[in-house]
């Protein structure tokens, strides 16, 4: 069995404050997914998404900070990104290869940009992937509810990787 990393992505304040779709369920299927990684020895990856001055999520504030009910403990790496690929630009794909890892299990906010173009690398750098189908999350927009991007999301990933709920995940 390939070696397996948790990949959680921007589920950090200011995600909230501006009102992610189901928020409480996605802490709650993270949470559960953090407690099997830390069972398992399973390393546990952050990223958390860093942007301007006066932004929402700039370095240091308050919105910047990972949730409170998921924070980074002992071993868990936090990788900081200025784009939506956790692989640009970032020690990310050292830090994968430090580990070894070989397989990726992705979840977090923002499906249709940080998620699906993290996924995307991460295919593109050789990596098996996974998407934990109810573990990452978005907001409506001017077109399409958040519901309709998650289920666009995991039927369109289905190309770069496995689709799995979380109950099917296996370190």
């Amino acid at each position: 069995m390939s070696k397996s990393a948790l990949v959680i992505i921007d589920v950090q304040n200011a995600m909230f404050d501006e009102g992610v779709y189901n928020g409480e369920q996605l802490l709650e299927e993270l949470q559960m997914l953090i407690v099997t990684a830390r069972e398992s020895s399973v390393p546990i990856f952050y990223v958390q998404h860093n942007e301007a001055p006066g932004e929402s999520l700039e370095n240091g504030s308050v919105g910047w900070e990972i949730r409170q009910e998921i924070t980074p403990k002992g071993q868990d790496v936090v990788i900081q990104k200025t784009t939506p690929d956790a692989f640009y630009r970032t020690n990310f794909l050292d830090e994968l290869m430090r580990y070894e890892v070989e397989h990726l299990l992705v979840t977090g906010i923002q499906t249709e940009v940080c998620v699906d173009t993290t996924m995307r690398s991460a295919f593109n750098h050789g990596y098996k992937v996974s998407l934990v189908s109810d573990a990452h999350s978005t907001f409506d927009n001017e077109i399409l509810t958040a519901d309709k991007i998650i289920a666009h999301h995991n039927q369109t990933l289905r190309f770069f990787g496995k689709v799995i709920k979380r109950n099917e995940c296996t370190f």
